[in-house]
């Protein structure tokens, strides 16, 4: 018999010369597909490189998005040429208007199949300013989105979505139990406003005054960075270890070094840094913006407080640490839920739905 030919996916998404959280799942997606031998998935990057002449431009924000916009446009309409479908990951705002939107129309163009992969946790507020977003989801072929939470926020909007989950490559991570727990909290979050780096930086010193030999690693990076710099400066906080961002294959070791998991966002939609915490065996002590739930059971498989209470995530840093049994079942529980985000599982999420987009049973 013939062999069957594997169904072709574009994938378009920002490439990893800007490292974020689309542009590493996209990634991951692109090596785990690869030698698949039902899928055969290729990158269409939303931010090719500039021509040699225009380089110089690179480092100019507003007028390297315009001179990319056409370059971006030729490759998408070449590329989609012998696509079966285009997975087009998202974002929101203006950021919506300029990739995932062009790449919606000119699959319709091509006579292509499409899906949204819509990432963003701010879709509520993306879809109550921006009328153009609504008008472009509600055409797609099919929305898909990592989470249950979105799955909920774009049912508000008559927008049916369905949930695939983020991916985590589990090999990085070794799972280990901490015995005896030691004050050395981890964040893996970037400094951006909606992170709360500071309220970290703020329960860290709380949990100092109580454990002087407390340890924090900040992981990453972003624009917030030297005021968190000036706030651990002004706090005389010691023990703070600015780790700068951790690629893929030292990430682990973040965790590994680690052994409680500290987040303060106030705004999220599926945070893989909590995942890979569940996979590495770190307990997990976040604030609770309204994705969280879906992901974090509060007393089962972390510890939740409320939105921009550094003292209340502290509480529950200390609680962690007066009670390590507590500790160890919340690390056991939590690594059982991130089984949920091996490849197997999560492949079969995706055949699921680019069969029925092709119209395979």
């Amino acid at each position: 018999m013939p062999a069957v030919r594997r169904a072709r996916i574009a994938v378009i998404a920002p490439s990893l010369r800007y490292v974020g959280g689309q542009s590493v799942q996209a990634d991951l997606l692109l090596r785990l597909w690869q030698d698949d031998p039902e899928i055969e998935a290729t990158l269409i990057a939303v931010d090719p490189p500039l021509p040699p002449l225009l380089s110089w431009a690179e480092n100019i924000r507003g007028l390297r998005t315009v001179l990319r916009e056409p370059i971006y446009l030729w490759h998408l309409w070449r590329g989609l040429k012998n696509a079966d479908v285009a997975h087009i990951f998202s974002a929101s705002y203006w950021s919506f208007l300029l990739a995932p939107a062009p790449a919606w129309l000119l699959a319709r163009l091509r006579g292509k199949r499409n899906l949204i992969n819509y990432h963003s946790g701010e879709a509520r507020d993306h879809l109550h300013k921006f009328r153009s977003g609504t008008f472009v989801l509600s055409r797609v072929d099919q929305i898909v989105v990592p989470s249950e939470y979105l799955v909920d926020v774009f049912c508000e909007f008559d927008l049916r979505a369905v949930a695939a989950s983020n991916l985590v490559d589990l090999s990085q991570f070794r799972y280990r139990e901490r015995s005896p727990l030691r004050p050395h909290l981890v964040c893996t979050r970037g400094f951006h406003p909606y992170y709360s780096v500071d309220k970290v930086v703020k329960a860290f010193a709380e949990v100092k005054n109580a454990y002087p030999e407390a340890q924090l690693d900040l992981v990453g990076s972003g624009p917030a960075e030297s005021e968190i710099r000036q706030l651990v400066a002004d706090l005389k906080l010691t023990g703070v270890t600015f780790a700068g961002v951790a690629s893929r294959q030292v990430i682990g070791k973040c965790y590994d070094d680690a052994d409680i998991f500290i987040n303060a966002s106030w705004l999220d939609n599926m945070p893989v840094s909590v995942i890979e915490a569940f996979a590495a065996g770190t307990p997990v002590v976040t604030t609770s913006p309204e994705c969280m739930p879906y992901l974090v059971e509060h007393e089962r498989t972390g510890l939740l407080s409320p939105v921009g209470d550094e003292k209340a995530l502290a509480a529950n840093v200390l609680r962690l640490l007066r009670e390590p049994a507590l500790a160890a079942k919340l690390a056991t529980n939590a690594f059982q839920e991130s089984q949920k985000y091996r490849w197997d599982v999560v492949r079969a999420q995706w055949l699921n739905i680019y069969r029925s987009l092709l119209g395979d049973s």
